[in-house]
């Protein structure tokens, strides 16, 4: 997967419909491990709370679960995951928290209401798009630095680090999609005498929504 769109941000959002109040929060997730600290955190804070609803959706073993926390089946956990999916929104939680005002909603009440809560909390944290850097190395004469820094800048790379000794080492993310194109250009401004060297691999956020 070269890339991928999660929230941007954590947020909340709220509504109320009929006297209920339902309150939305949502959070990136690395993990399950994060996605269930997360929900727990917002069940800890409305212990008092009718119902603490959440969904989220992993890369991790394509992972994807909700939970109704006792409303009528399919009528919370699984409107709040689609909201998600929708948006094609993964490593990311969504907890929407109710406080019941006395009338009952019926089952397409309770799924417009689930549905708008996260919609707004989703909403408020923005998307992040997501895409695969390499992040790379390279070690170049001083007299070519400039060339190097010139042609890293035209292609929008990322420099996250330069050393200064016998010669010059760079270190700098560049998108996958455009890895053999610098390394390219690299070999010629240097006439082979430079190369890239592959230090790893990471997601970087480029675009938000």
């Amino acid at each position: 997967m070269n890339s991928y769109k999660t929230l941007f941000k954590f947020a909340s959002a709220e509504l109320i419909e009929k006297k209920s109040r339902f309150i939305g929060y949502a959070q990136k997730a690395e993990s399950e491990t994060e996605a269930v600290d997360f929900i727990n955190e917002i069940k800890a804070k409305h212990t008092d709370a009718t119902h603490n609803v959440y969904a989220y959706s992993l890369r991790e073993q394509n992972t994807a679960r909700f939970s109704d926390d006792g409303e009528p089946h399919g009528t919370a956990g699984l409107p709040v995951l689609e909201v998600l999916r929708k948006e094609n929104i993964i490593n990311a939680v969504v907890v929407v928290t109710r406080y019941f005002g006395g009338t009952l909603l019926g089952a397409g009440g309770l799924v417009r209401a689930y549905s708008a809560a996260a919609k707004l909390a989703v909403d408020a944290a923005g998307i992040a798009q997501m895409r695969m850097f390499h992040i790379c190395r390279t070690t170049i004469e001083y007299n070519e630095h400039q060339k190097l820094m010139f042609e890293l800048e035209k292609a929008g790379v990322l420099v996250t680090e330069t050393d200064y000794t016998e010669n010059v080492t760079v270190e700098y993310a560049v998108l996958s999609s455009d890895f053999e194109e610098i390394a390219d250009k690299i070999s010629e401004i240097t006439n082979g005498r430079s190369t890239v060297e592959k230090l790893g691999e990471r997601y970087r956020g480029v675009i938000t929504e």
